[in-house]
């Protein structure tokens, strides 16, 4: 539960959220303020409204191969976002010769296109634990020069673009959980942001240290449990 206190000020009022140590997952953290977040925004008559644009209008895809530039393999976890493929399944499962892998470098998206329970439509997710890794070709991979990254990390943490995904993707079209999405299709989807780079990267910002905040109340709660017999 969130317990939102009143003041005069849109963004004073958010940086006195506080945030209940029994949260529940990020994901539906971030959807819950999210929602708020918007809300607060749309009865402000001064704020522009937020404008539906395709992603194609504001990344560009990005194919660059792997020339011996990188061996570090990477994956996608729809909880950790991308990380070290060996580590996290304790094995590597991309070929040891990754030149044929896309390299993707730091702050550049990836798209996985494989389901799972948390993740039904896939996962998109940002490089930022590394410089640079390789991805499977499987992926689909771009870069932004037209709006925030940080917004845009929040922007897929929630499910505001499962529906353009699944308009998309052929009924029945499940190979193995692998969804049937063509490149093109993807970069097609529209997605919903706020006109202002500035609001954009407000909340950005907002969310990015309210993940950290989340995280920090999650670790104290792991470690009082750890301590006290109680919670055992």
């Amino acid at each position: 539960m969130r317990i939102v206190t009143g003041t005069t000020s849109p963004f004073t009022r958010y940086e006195r959220i506080s945030v209940s140590p029994a949260s529940c997952s990020i994901r539906s953290e971030y959807v819950i303020a999210f929602y708020t977040f918007k809300l607060q925004y749309k009865c402000n008559n001064s704020t522009p409204a937020w404008e539906q644009r395709k992603l194609e209008d504001i990344a560009n895809r990005v194919t660059r191969k792997n020339e011996g530039e990188s061996d570090l393999p990477l994956t996608i976890s729809s909880q950790y976002g991308l990380v070290d493929q060996r580590t996290f399944f304790n094995n590597q499962v991309a070929s040891k010769d990754m030149s044929g892998y896309y390299l993707l470098r730091k702050g550049e998206f990836a798209y996985n296109k494989s389901t799972s329970g948390d993740s039904p439509w896939g996962a998109v997710k940002r490089l930022v634990r590394y410089e640079k890794g390789c991805v499977s070709t499987l992926y689909i991979c771009f870069g932004l020069d037209g709006a925030d990254p940080d917004f845009l990390v929040t922007y897929y943490e929630t499910d505001r673009w499962y529906k353009a995904v699944q308009m998309i993707a052929a009924e029945g079209a499940r190979n193995h959980g692998l969804l049937n999405i063509a490149p093109n299709d993807f970069f097609d989807t529209a997605l919903i942001l706020p006109p202002s780079r500035e609001e954009q990267e407000l909340i950005g910002l907002f969310f990015a240290r309210l993940d950290n905040l989340i995280t920090l109340h999650q670790r104290k709660r792991l470690s009082i449990r750890q301590r006290s017999p109680v919670w055992s």
